[in-house]
């Protein structure tokens, strides 16, 4: 079959909306644009044309359809008794990533539904598309265009990928700006329930409804006996070639996990922040792990992209359920089956930073007589030099010379790379790959409940990530000259060249969760206050873990 391409990027294109309009009239399979993801459709009223799209995608047949509409007007012609909740969640959500689940007519025929006496019906936010639907006259089913199981096409190249040769034309209408499929709310029980996490995330449905409960499939698998009431709910989907484990936890407890776990030649799905925590692994970044609607937006294409390497097998890092992680979590548990690993397993990792003298080995060491597991970073650095030949390859690459005789040269590199921005960025930057994530891997090996990591460059090494909680040690100028002087035994004048030559102490305050000042004028004063805010932080744990 020859596929016709249409790129159509404004419903003004009367000529082109007319041709891909009549692909749908006479029964033909057209891959249209959507917010969410790309559909592969046809006329829902056709049983003929709807068993083509079961064909060409080599899906189940009690997998049931959606019916793609322009507008609430349609509503009658499919269904009946339509609540007046269906309007009212229209008017609101509509054209937009909400699929209803309504009681459908005799004119919808059961090959659309599964069998089933309802149908999803949803008006797509995406003008091309409801152009063509009108232009065709007619209700359009439209599963994600992609080969039953296979990721969902958020590109209309993903689903030439696909569906060239299988299928009658494809409209190229852009990049989707969703990138994860429809919510579905079924409003023929009461409350009302989700049967699928989507790109309207539950609670704007709450704030119009009220309480709406979950179907158990959002969850977990159906069974072999059970019947899926819409699209996505029973099989497998959303699978790369290469099997999948979604790894659960908070970003920092899956990055800690993912660590120490990920075995050689496996694919990570990361958030951004994260993803340079695996320089030896193949590695897809799918946004930070603070914005969930560019999760959702790349979560496709990555597990697709892993399909043109050799990986063996995937981890990806799960957001929390909250807004549109719901969705995200959901395609990422589904892409495996499943099945999972829970990266919470109750530890609490630390993170200290500030200037030279500021005291961080005074409140780390009130750590550590709590039966903390503590990692000095700069102490480590120089450990894992000796016993890390990616780190020593490296820096011989990039700085020849320094490892001359097997001992790195101290002075030597910091000759190098003091004073020269470009060279200190590239030291700094091979930290980066190496350090954390050997970091982490220490943190995972100790018995301790309870980790402190100890950085100066615990934000621009990375490190701050792999921490539950950062913490500014902070003190007044004089005082870090005068315990540097005595700890190091130098200079006045050479103290106050290391103090200003460091950052300035409000870089270290803007960035983390808490701040200890450490301006206490003895230390007996300052071990004793550096012993309370460290139990008042345990204690602060402890009640978050037990509140849930």
């Amino acid at each position: 079959m020859n596929t016709q391409w249409f790129a159509i990027r404004t419903p003004d294109d009367a000529p082109q909306i007319e041709a891909a309009a009549a692909i749908l009239r006479r029964g033909g399979l057209l891959a249209i644009p959507t917010e969410t993801v790309y559909g592969l459709g046809a006329n829902g009223l056709d049983e003929a044309a709807v068993a083509a799209i079961f064909e060409a995608k080599g899906r189940p047949q009690d997998n049931p359809l959606i019916l793609h509409v322009p507008s609430a007007d349609w509503l009658t012609r499919c269904c009946e008794d339509v609540p007046e909740t269906a309007y009212r969640l229209a008017e609101r959500f509509w054209p937009g990533p909400l699929t209803m689940i309504l009681k459908k007519k005799d004119i919808v025929p059961p090959r659309t539904t599964g069998g089933l006496d309802t149908v999803g019906m949803r008006c797509p936010d995406h003008a091309v598309t409801r152009a063509i639907i009108e232009a065709a006259g007619v209700p359009v089913a439209a599963p994600s265009a992609n080969v039953s199981g296979r990721p969902s096409c958020t590109t209309a190249e993903h689903v030439r990928q696909d569906m060239d040769g299988r299928i009658d034309g494809i409209v190229d209408g852009g990049e989707c700006a969703v990138g994860v499929e429809s919510t579905i709310l079924d409003l023929t029980v009461s409350p009302p329930r989700l049967l699928r996490p989507g790109g309207l995330p539950l609670e704007r449905l709450r704030e119009v409804l009220g309480e709406i409960a979950l179907d158990k499939a959002v969850t977990q698998q159906l069974g072999e006996g059970e019947r899926p009431r819409a699209p996505g709910m029973k099989y497998r989907h959303y699978a790369p070639k290469a099997p999948v484990t979604a790894v659960t936890g908070t970003p920092a407890e899956s990055g800690r996990w993912l660590c120490a776990n990920a075995p050689d030649g496996a694919g990570i799905i990361a958030f951004d922040e994260y993803a340079g925590l695996f320089p030896d692994h193949t590695v897809r970044a799918i946004g930070s792990a603070r914005d969930k609607a560019e999760q959702a937006r790349r979560v496709f294409d990555a597990l697709r992209s892993f399909d043109d390497t050799d990986v063996t097998e995937i981890f990806a890092q799960c957001p929390d359920s909250e807004g549109l992680g719901l969705a995200v979590g959901n395609r990422l548990k589904k892409a495996a089956g499943f099945h999972t690993a829970d990266a919470h397993d109750g530890r609490l990792v630390i993170g200290f930073t500030g200037c030279t003298g500021a005291g961080k080995t005074g409140v780390l060491r009130a750590l550590e007589r709590r039966g903390a597991c503590i990692v000095d970073c700069d102490a480590f650095y120089y450990e894992r030099l000796r016993c890390d030949p990616a780190l020593r390859a490296e820096l011989g690459a990039a700085f020849p010379g320094v490892l001359d005789g097997g001992e790195l040269d101290r002075q030597k590199l910091g000759q190098l790379v003091f004073g020269d921005a470009e060279r200190l960025a590239v030291l700094d930057g091979i930290v980066r790959r190496r350090l954390p994530p050997a970091i982490a891997k220490r943190i995972m090996a100790s018995p301790a409940p309870i980790a402190g990591v100890d950085a100066i460059k615990l934000f621009e090494s990375g490190t701050a990530y792999l921490c539950d909680v950062t913490v500014a040690v902070s003190a007044p100028e004089e005082a870090r000259v005068r315990r540097i002087m005595t700890r190091d035994a130098i200079t006045e004048e050479y103290a106050r060249k290391r103090v200003r030559a460091q950052r300035d102490d409000a870089f270290y305050r803007a960035l983390c969760d808490r701040v200890f000042e450490n301006d206490y004028p003895t230390l007996a004063e300052a071990e004793a206050a550096a012993d309370d805010f460290v139990a008042n932080l345990l204690k602060e744990y402890r009640e978050d873990e037990a509140n849930g």
